[in-house]
């Protein structure tokens, strides 16, 4: 009651104070003040009759606030992209970042099978504290929960991204362009990323490999011998790119060309743009890198003493895909075991691919080439 007192109080003081302004001498109404009067005792009124309500409102609430159950609130919220790659950043803002959906999210899958190359490989460990797993449905996101420390949820409305997406459907198309999209953001936040393909083995630290002053750097199907020749048929699988002006204009590029490039992937629609002039125009440092340290299925490395990551690559269905990565594996413990001399010197080689073939994909206008040798990346001086 004191707060309705002091507003009447207020209210009925500014009334009189508006009457006797406008008085005469004698006590009568000015001339040509009745409209002003009018409007200013409507005015008061109106704002009388607001805070009066108000003030019912409030008391038939007993002035009590709603209720939200905030911790339970927090519990099942989210967090934000920005949040898991800041948590997950090296001291140089660089970041580690995969996608995983159900299908390669299940027990036994391709994504246990990438956490065993980590384990086993040679300064691969640790790297999993930098690694962003992007879940792309609900189950993937909840195995990622069991597994790891730098889950994010993106859900795309409208699309199922659960199921296993077969090379060149839909799923697939939209699933890839959608991979590029969300690199684009994370470069916009100011984050150096390697992406990396789940069905990438990593068997050593790649890092010393990369090229110093290359702004986007990009393993291949088939290399060709120099890191700057376009002719080489770059994968986006696995891929380092360094986040600043000219790679964001780079990759917002790449996205929009989807619309020109209708019925493409995203790796065949990069192929079409790296020669074109506007790469040119911004600058973009380019490097392709060596399959004798990044190889895969279509070109694998000849040496494992070389070798830092390997790609399931050219390879169609997922029991094919989990049969040669399985060997993949085994290969290289094998290899590890060895005395350092035989290393060295017993031409111990891959005994993949197996069930994965350049045949499996031809089907699908993806055509392989032989392998062939090349020397190891300079300096970034090529």
């Amino acid at each position: 009651m004191n707060l309705s007192h002091r507003v009447g109080s207020r209210f009925h003081t500014a009334s009189l104070e508006a009457s006797s302004s406008v008085r005469n001498s004698s006590g009568e109404m000015s001339p040509g003040s009745s409209i002003p009067v009018r409007r200013a005792a409507l005015f008061l009124a109106a704002i009388s009759i607001s805070c009066f309500l108000l003030y019912r409102a409030a008391d038939s609430l007993s002035f009590s606030p709603p209720i939200f159950d905030f911790s339970s609130y927090l519990d099942n919220e989210e967090p934000k992209l920005e949040d898991v790659l800041r948590k997950a950043a090296t001291t140089d803002r660089t970041v580690v970042l995969t996608t995983l959906n159900a299908a390669w999210a299940a027990p036994g899958s391709v994504i246990d099978l990438f956490f065993e190359s980590f384990r086993i490989g040679e300064e691969t460990s640790q790297i999993l504290d930098h690694l962003v797993i992007v879940a792309l449905d609900a189950k993937a996101y909840s195995r990622c929960l069991e597994l790891h420390k730098h889950c994010f949820s993106l859900v795309t409305e409208g699309v199922d991204f659960s199921r296993e997406a077969y090379f060149m459907t839909r799923s697939y198309l939209k699933m890839m362009w959608r991979r590029i999209d969300l690199l684009r953001s994370v470069l916009e936040m100011g984050y150096n990323f390697v992406f990396t393909d789940a069905d990438v083995m990593w068997f050593r630290n790649p890092f010393p490999r990369f090229y110093m002053y290359a702004d986007f750097q990009i393993a291949c199907d088939h290399y060709l011998g120099r890191s700057n020749d376009l002719h080489n048929r770059p994968n986006g699988g696995f891929n380092f790119v360094r986040s600043n002006n000219r790679t964001i204009l780079f990759y917002k590029y790449w996205y929009a060309s989807r619309l020109r490039f209708p019925g493409y992937h995203d790796q065949d629609v990069l192929n079409f743009l790296k020669t074109e002039p506007f790469v040119f125009r911004i600058g973009l440092k380019m490097r392709f890198l060596n399959t004798a340290y990044f190889g895969g299925l279509c070109e694998p490395s000849r040496d494992l003493n070389l070798v830092r990551t390997m790609h399931a690559n050219c390879c169609y269905g997922m029991e094919s895909k989990l049969h040669d990565l399985r060997i993949m594996l085994q290969d290289w413990k094998d290899f590890m075991s060895l005395p350092l001399h035989l290393k060295q010197s017993s031409g111990f080689s891959w005994k993949v691919p197996q069930n994965c073939s350049l045949d499996s994909l031809r089907r699908y206008d993806e055509s392989g080439e032989d392998d062939e040798e090349s020397d190891p990346p300079g300096e970034s001086q090529e």
